[in-house]
C-alpha cells in the first residue's frame, strides 16, 4: 500500500541501501522500535493477491493491477524477500491468505511453498528459488476484512465462515501447530457488528486460535480537541464486545479453549489523506495515506497502547497499521532521510518495557464531560512488571491541556513526551521538534503528555 515497501523499506540506489535493495537507515529505526511481529501482504491488498507472482526470478515476475488501491504492483518484493528481511530486523512474520478471490487450494499451496521441507512440487520450487530451509511461518491470517463491502471478494458472514472453516480445517490437518486468525469485524460502525463475529466463530471455533478486529480513530464529527483526546475509549468498548462474543460461542460450543483477540490493524487515521493531490490511478507506489502525527495524536496513540496492554489477557496480537510511510511511525523521503513521527515514541516504549505481566492498578483522576463517552478521566495508565528484574514500568497519559497531575509514585526514572502546542509534529524539515525528555518533576504528569515511569522498588501494594 502506498510507499510502505517501495521507497519505504525497499529502495535500490538509496545511499543506505544494501545489496538486496533494502534501506538500512529504515531498518535501523525498525530495529529500534523492535516490533515482534510483522503482518504481510495485507490488508485490502491481499484479497486479490496471487502469492505465486512474488516468487522466483524477479525479472520474470508479472506486473499486476492492485484493485484495492488502484495502483500497480511490480512484485519486485515478494514472500521470500519479505521473510528474509523480516528476520533481519528481528521480527516474526505473520502471513495472510487471499480468501477474497481465492480459496482452500491456494491457501494450502502457499503454506506448502513456505513451510514444507522438500520433496514436493511446491517445496522444491522454493528450494529452486534459493531457499533450501523452510520458512516455518507459524501465524497465518484467513483473509482480511471480509465483512467490509469495499473488500474484493466481500462475503456474508455465512459465506466467509464456511470458507474460513474449510481452509482452517485443511491447514490444521497438515500442521496442527499453526496459529490461525479468522477475520472478525473491521469496524464497530458496520451494521453487521458484532453479529458477524458470532456467525463466523460458530463456523470456525474448533479450528482457529484468534479473531481479528480493526479500529482506526480520528476527529471526524468530534466537536473539539478534548473530545478527540478521548477517542481511544472506542478500543476498550470494542475489546469488551468481541471478547464477550467469543465467550458466548465458547459456551454455545461447550468449548474448552478461549479465542484470543488479534487487533491486527489499529491506529489514528484521517480518511481525507487517502490519495495525494493529483493522484493518477494505476501508478506505482504513490504517496497514499501519509499522515503527519501531532503531539495530541501521540497522546491518543498512547491511550490505545495502554488499552492493548491492559487487556493483554485477551489481546495476544496487536499489529499497528502500518510501519513505514503509510499512517506510520517512520517516514522516508525517496532518496533522502528517514525520521521518527510523534507516535514512534509510545510504540518504542511499549515494545521495550511492555513485557512481563500486567500489574493490577487503579487510577483515580478528575474527569471532563464529552457527548460520546460521558465523563472521561484526564489521566490513564497501566503498570507492567518485569518478571526477571521486578522493575515496574508505568505507562501514562494526560489529556489535560494546561494542568499537571502528581501520580504519587516515588520513581527512579520518568521520561515524557510533551509540547505546549498540541499540533506540534516532526517533519522532514524539523525532524526533532518532538523528542523525549526527563520529566521536569519526576512522578508528575505534564499537560498533554505521554509518560514512562520506572520503579525499581515498587510500593508494597504493587508487589
Amino acid at each position: 500500500m502506498g510507499r510502505s515497501i517501495y521507497t519505504g523499506i525497499f529502495e535500490p540506489g538509496h545511499p543506505t541501501a544494501a545489496a538486496d535493495g533494502f534501506r538500512q537507515d529504515v531498518a535501523a529505526l525498525i530495529r529500534e522500535l523492535s516490533p515482534t511481529l510483522l503482518r504481510y501482504p495485507g490488508g485490502n491488498f491481499v484479497s486479490t493477491y496471487n502469492w505465486e507472482d512474488g516468487v522466483g526470478p524477479v525479472e520474470s515476475r508479472p506486473v499486476r493491477l492492485d484493485p484495492a488501491w488502484r495502483t500497480t504492483e511490480p512484485n519486485t518484493v515478494g514472500t521470500n524477500e519479505f521473510l528474509t528481511w523480516c528476520r533481519e530486523v528481528g521480527s516474526e512474520p505473520m502471513l495472510a491468505f487471499n480468501l477474497g478471490t481465492r480459496g482452500v487450494a491456494e491457501a494450502l499451496a502457499y503454506w506448502e511453498y513456505c513451510n514444507h521441507p522438500g520433496g514436493t512440487a511446491l517445496s522444491d520450487r522454493r528450494i529452486s528459488h534459493g531457499y533450501r530451509e523452510p520458512h516455518n511461518v507459524r501465524l497465518w491470517c484467513l483473509g482480511n476484512e471480509m465483512d467490509g463491502p469495499w473488500q474484493m471478494g466481500h462475503k456474508t458472514a455465512e459465506e466467509y465462515g464456511r470458507l474460513a472453516c474449510e481452509t482452517a480445517r485443511a491447514l490444521k490437518q497438515c500442521d496442527p501447530s499453526l496459529e490461525l486468525v479468522v477475520a472478525g469485524s473491521c469496524s464497530s460502525g458496520l451494521p453487521t457488528y458484532p453479529e458477524w463475529d458470532r456467525v463466523v466463530l460458530e463456523h470456525t471455533y474448533e479450528f482457529v486460535d484468534h479473531i481479528s478486529l480493526h479500529l482506526y480513530v480520528n476527529d471526524n464529527e468530534l466537536p473539539d480537541l478534548p473530545a478527540y483526546l478521548a477517542v481511544g475509549l472506542r478500543m476498550e468498548a470494542m475489546i469488551r464486545t468481541i471478547a464477550a462474543t467469543c465467550d458466548y460461542v465458547k459456551a454455545l460450543k461447550r468449548g474448552k479453549k478461549d479465542i484470543h483477540l488479534a487487533f491486527d490493524e489499529w491506529n489514528v487515521w484521517h480518511w481525507k489523506n487517502l490519495n495525494p493531490p493529483g493522484f493518477q490511478p494505476w501508478c506505482q507506489a504513490p504517496a497514499q495515506v501519509e499522515q503527519t502525527y501531532t503531539m495530541a495524536e501521540a497522546v491518543i496513540f498512547g491511550s490505545l497502547i495502554i488499552s492493548l496492554i491492559r487487556n493483554a489477557d485477551r489481546v495476544r496480537i496487536a499489529n499497528l497499521a502500518q510501519l513505514v510511510n503509510v499512517i506510520a511511525p517512520i517516514m522516508t523521503a525517496p532518496g533522502g532521510p528517514a525520521w521518527r513521527q510523534a507516535i514512534f515514541f509510545p510504540f518504542l516504549h511499549a515494545s521495550k518495557w511492555g513485557r512481563g505481566e500486567v500489574v493490577f492498578s487503579r487510577l483515580e483522576s478528575p474527569t471532563y464531560p464529552t457527548k460520546e463517552f460521558g465523563e472521561v478521566p484526564y489521566l490513564d495508565a497501566v503498570a507492567v512488571r518485569d518478571l526477571v528484574s521486578g522493575v515496574v514500568t508505568v505507562f501514562a497519559i494526560s489529556r489535560h491541556l494546561t494542568e499537571s497531575f502528581p501520580l504519587g509514585l516515588d520513581v527512579d526514572e520518568h521520561i515524557t513526551l510533551t509540547d505546549p502546542d498540541p499540533h506540534a509534529a516532526n517533519t522532514r524539515e524539523v525532524p526533532d521538534r518532538l523528542v523525549l525528555h526527563p520529566a521536569p518533576q519526576p512522578g508528575t504528569l505534564p499537560p498533554l503528555s505521554w509518560n514512562v515511569l520506572r520503579l525499581s522498588h515498587p510500593p508494597a501494594a504493587a508487589r
